[in-house]
């Protein structure tokens, strides 16, 4: 399994210290704004658990993420496929920080490792990002890594129950567009 590392970050993998801090983010309703609900402590170590599972048997997944300088854990982004149900596949692009990490250009950072990664490293031909329609924070984030949406692929997530949050957009980003100004290459120690 190889860490990230970015001008600020670092992508690694999960250690039992994470495990509080990321049941609290997941229990932040603001953080879980765009989820059907907050998760308990038993669900979040419970996904952080599947997380480094998955790290630890394909070597890459949902890495946790730490701020370089202070050590401070503050979320996770990484890739996944795209689970079985869904309109589409591939690999999709993804991220989640406490809200304390808002604002500092942290998930734009650790997503550009990552689709850095999955093209150079693991030679995917398109990286995808969902969300709901209504998580403009998230699209944001899609847009500045160069990811672009096609209205034609919006979905109704078969996930979620009826109601505001089912309704999801898609990002693309394919190996080749042309790379954003200032993107970082990870680099594994």
């Amino acid at each position: 399994m190889a860490d990230l590392r970015t001008q600020r970050l670092l992508l690694r993998g999960w250690r039992d210290s994470d495990r509080a801090p990321w049941a609290a983010l997941n229990a932040d309703p603001r953080v879980r704004e765009f989820f059907p609900g907050v998760l308990t402590r038993e669900q979040s170590d419970a996904s952080a658990a599947r997380f480094q599972a998955d790290l630890e048997r394909r070597g890459w997944g949902w890495w946790a993420v730490e701020v370089a300088s202070t050590g401070e854990f503050i979320g996770f982004t990484g890739l996944d496929p795209v689970d079985e149900g869904m309109p589409f596949t591939g690999v999709e692009a993804g991220w989640r920080l406490a809200r304390s990490a808002w604002g500092h250009g942290y998930a734009t950072e650790a997503a550009l490792a990552v689709l850095a990664f999955g093209f150079q490293d693991l030679g995917l031909e398109e990286i995808l990002a969902v969300t709901t329609a209504t998580n403009l924070r998230s699209q944001a984030v899609m847009r500045r890594i160069g990811m672009t949406r096609d209205p034609a692929d919006d979905f109704d997530d078969p996930e979620v129950p009826d109601g505001p949050l089912r309704r999801s957009v898609v990002y693309r980003l394919r190996a080749g567009d042309p790379p954003r100004r200032g993107t970082p290459s990870p680099s594994v120690p």
